[in-house]
C-alpha cells in the first residue's frame, strides 16, 4: 500500500494516460451534473426508462416534514435525455501547492489524491457518452440529485465501541459548503451511481461526489493508495458500505455482508473503525452492481435500491389502501370493550385515532386503547383504578397475562419496502408497524447499521432496534361477536 509522502509514491511520470477503467474487472465512474429526478423522457418514446429507485429507511412513506424536490424519501431514477457520465482519462503528479491551479479549470472533472504536504495525484476525468450519473449527499447544492439527512433515531454522535467517525467537518471530501449540520456524519457529496444507458441497464456505486467545482478532493487524512496497476484509489472518512442480499430480495430474501466501496468502486472488507486510514482487504470475488435489495449505508441514513422488476413485486399505494379497508371490513373488536376498531387512513398515519387497534408486542393480541393493566410488581406508580403514565409502556395482557409493551398498530405505508403484497397479518416490536409476515421474516434477519459502532436489525418503515426472540408477532386479532 501507498500512502502519503511515501517515495514509491513519487516514480510515475508527470502524466499518465489512463486506460478505460479504474479497476480491473468494473466500468469508470462517471459524474452526473444535476437535472430534475424525472428528465428521462424522449420525443417518441412511450415511457422514460427507469433504472431503479432509492428509499432512504426510517421515513413510513414520506420525510416527517414533507417530500420538496430533491429532499425525499424516496427517488426514482430515469435515463436523462442526454448523457452527464465521465470516466478516468489522464492522471498527473503535481506539487500539492500546485493542486488549486490544476483544479482551476471547472469544465474538467478530477479527484485530487493528497499524499503528502509536497505531493499529490490528480486524475483528470473525460464525458462519457454511455452512462448516467446521480450524485447524493447532504449537500443541497444543485449537483445532487438526491439530497439525504440524518434518520431520526440513527446515533450520529461517534461515540462508543470501535466503529468510531469523524463529523462532517472533517470529512475531508469534496470541497466547499452546501452542509446542513455541523454535527452529521453523512458527507455533503456522499457517493454517486452510474447507470448504463443501454439494456440492462447496469447500476453501480462509487463512494464520494463531485462538488459544485466538479472536483472530489481526498486530502492527507484519507485512506488512499496506488494500484497495482498504477492508478489511484482512497475511501471517504466515514464510508459508504454496501450489502447486496445473498439471494433474491423477493424470493429467498437472506442478509449478505457489508462490505465498504471504494472511490473507484472496488470492493473492501470494513476497516477496523469507520475512518481509519488503513483500508480493509479488497475483495475481488465481488462487485458495485447494485441488485434489487441492495443497501448503501452513508453514516446517518442507509438507502435501499429498489430494480423496476423488484418493484413489480411490491404493493402500490392504492392496493395498500385496499388491505386497510378489507382490515377494517372484518371488523376486528377488542376483546375487552367490545368496540370496533378500525386502522386510520394512509394520509393520517402517526396520528393515533381513537378506534386505532393497540397491540401487546410480546403476545400479539390487538385491543382498544386502555389506561389500565400496569404491573405494580414492576415498579410502576400505579395510582387509583390501576391507571399509570402511558410513558411506563408495560402492560398486562389481559387475555394472556403475559407482561410487555403496549403500542398503536401502524401500517406500513411505504410500499417499496415490502417482500411481496401478502395480507398485513404481523406487526414489528416493538414499534407496531404492520405488513405481511414475508416482509417481517426478511427485514428481522437484516442486520443495518446503526450510528457509528453498531449492527442492529431494525423496522424498515421507522428505523426502530427491533427486539423480542423474533423482532416481530403475528397478530391475533378478534372478530365481531354479532
Amino acid at each position: 500500500m501507498v500512502l502519503e509522502g511515501s517515495s514509491e509514491a513519487l516514480c510515475p511520470p508527470p502524466s499518465l494516460e489512463l486506460r478505460p477503467s479504474c479497476n480491473k474487472s468494473q466500468p469508470s465512474p462517471p459524474l452526473g451534473s444535476c437535472s430534475t429526478p424525472h428528465d428521462g423522457l424522449f420525443p417518441g418514446d412511450k415511457e422514460p426508462v427507469k433504472y431503479g429507485e432509492l428509499i432512504v429507511l426510517g421515513h413510513n412513506g414520506s420525510l416527517a416534514n414533507g417530500d420538496k424536490g430533491r429532499r425525499r424519501s424516496r427517488l426514482a431514477l430515469y435515463k436523462r435525455p442526454k448523457a452527464n457520465g465521465v470516466k478516468p482519462d489522464v492522471i498527473h503528479n503535481v506539487s500539492t501547492p500546485l493542486v488549486s491551479k490544476a483544479l482551476s479549470n471547472k469544465s474538467q472533472h478530477s479527484i485530487s489524491y493528497t499524499l503528502s504536504r509536497s505531493h499529490s495525484v490528480i486524475v483528470e476525468y473525460t464525458h462519457d457518452t454511455n452512462t448516467d450519473m446521480f450524485q447524493i449527499g447532504r449537500s443541497t447544492e444543485s449537483m445532487i440529485d438526491f439530497v439525504v439527512t440524518d434518520t431520526a433515531g440513527s446515533s450520529t454522535s461517534g461515540g462508543g465501541g470501535g466503529w468510531q467517525v469523524q463529523g462532517a467537518a472533517g470529512e475531508g471530501v469534496g470541497g466547499g459548503g452546501g452542509g446542513q449540520s455541523a454535527q452529521s456524519t453523512i458527507s455533503r457529496y456522499a457517493c454517486r451511481i452510474m447507470c448504463e444507458r443501454n439494456a440492462p441497464y447496469t447500476a453501480r456505486i462509487y463512494a464520494a461526489g463531485f462538488d459544485s467545482s466538479k472536483n472530489i478532493f481526498l486530502g492527507e487524512r484519507a485512506a488512499k493508495w496506488r494500484t497495482s496497476d498504477g492508478l489511484m484509489d482512497g475511501l471517504t472518512t466515514n464510508g459508504v458500505l454496501v450489502m447486496h442480499p445473498a439471494g433474491d430480495f423477493v424470493s429467498e430474501p437472506a442478509p449478505g455482508v457489508w462490505r465498504e466501496i471504494s472511490v473507484c468502486g472496488n470492493v473492501f472488507a470494513l476497516r477496523e473503525t469507520r475512518s481509519a486510514q488503513q483500508r480493509g482487504k479488497l475483495v475481488e470475488n465481488e462487485s458495485n452492481t447494485l441488485q434489487d435489495g441492495s443497501l448503501i449505508d452513508l453514516c446517518g441514513a442507509t438507502l435501499l435500491w429498489r430494480t423496476p422488476m423488484g418493484l413489480r413485486r411490491t404493493p402500490t399505494l392504492k392496493q395498500l389502501e385496499s388491505l386497510r379497508q378489507e382490515l377494517n371490513a372484518a371488523r376486528p373488536q377488542c376483546p375487552v370493550g367490545f368496540n370496533t376498531l378500525a386502522f386510520p387512513s394512509l394520509a393520517r398515519r402517526e396520528i393515533v385515532d381513537k378506534k386505532q387497534p393497540w397491540v401487546y408486542v410480546n403476545c400479539g393480541h390487538v385491543h382498544g386503547y386502555h389506561n389500565w393493566g400496569y404491573r405494580k410488581d414492576k415498579g410502576h406508580n400505579v395510582g387509583p383504578g390501576g391507571t399509570a403514565p402511558a410513558s411506563t409502556g408495560e402492560r398486562e395482557c389481559p387475555m394472556c397475562r403475559r407482561v410487555g409493551p403496549y403500542v398503536p398498530l401502524w401500517l406500513g405505508c411505504e410500499g417499496g419496502l415490502y417482500l411481496d403484497a401478502g395480507p398485513p397479518t404481523h406487526a414489528f416490536c416493538p414499534c407496531g408497524h404492520v405488513c405481511s409476515e414475508k416482509t417481517v421474516a426478511g427485514w428481522s434477519q437484516i442486520p443495518l447499521p446503526h450510528g457509528t459502532h453498531a449492527f442492529h436489525a431494525a423496522c424498515p418503515f421507522c428505523g426502530t432496534w427491533l427486539t423480542g426472540e423474533q423482532g416481530h408477532i403475528k397478530l391475533i386479532f378478534q372478530g365481531p361477536v354479532d
